[in-house]
């Protein structure tokens, strides 16, 4: 099975520092929905793990996250792609959980899920240190791409060795496909 794990704020989706709180405020960023077409007709089941820590801090409830994310697999199902599974941390900062990127519990819930061994070699995609750091214990391949908040964690440098940065989603598509 060909897997990918991408972030989602930043990465498919244009990222904002006042969270994205209701699904009016969730915009792709251009090409990304497509390039998900294009990894899913090359064979990649495509999964999203997202920090979304706007619901531990009462930003905004589950209803809200579930809408935002129902409207991302609209959006996806009209360009031709589909998002196999969504994997999100709930929790705040402070409250020290294991799901909560930079740690790994969250990609090692969705090695499990998917009955992998590990997850050497999956590609990860984000756009903050944070997503790559939690991809590196695993093996993962990191890719960072310069959407989002890419060209500032890009910027401060210490990616993790061997991490490749690509200008948006669609390039890395590209690269894969």
């Amino acid at each position: 099975m060909k897997l990918i794990i991408l972030d989602r704020d930043g990465v498919i989706n244009f990222d904002s520092e006042q969270f994205i709180k209701k699904p009016e405020e969730w915009k792709p960023i251009p090409g990304s929905l497509e390039a998900i077409a294009r990894l899913n007709q090359a064979g990649y089941r495509v999964v999203v793990a997202t920090n979304q820590s706007g619901v531990g801090r009462g930003l905004f409830d589950m209803t809200a996250l579930n809408a935002i994310h129902d409207k991302m697999h609209k959006a996806c199902s009209l360009a031709g792609a589909r998002i196999d599974a969504v994997f999100f941390c709930p929790h705040a900062a402070d409250a020290h959980c294991q799901c909560r990127k930079p740690r790994s519990g969250m990609l090692e819930e969705i090695a499990a899920r998917y009955n992998l061994s590990s997850l050497k070699g999956v590609p990860v995609v984000g756009d903050s240190l944070r997503d790559l750091q939690s991809a590196t214990s695993l093996g993962a391949k990191l890719y960072l791409v310069l959407t989002g908040k890419g060209m500032k964690t890009q910027a401060a440098g210490g990616l993790p060795a061997g991490t490749q940065v690509f200008p948006d989603l669609a390039a890395v598509a590209a690269e894969l496909v």
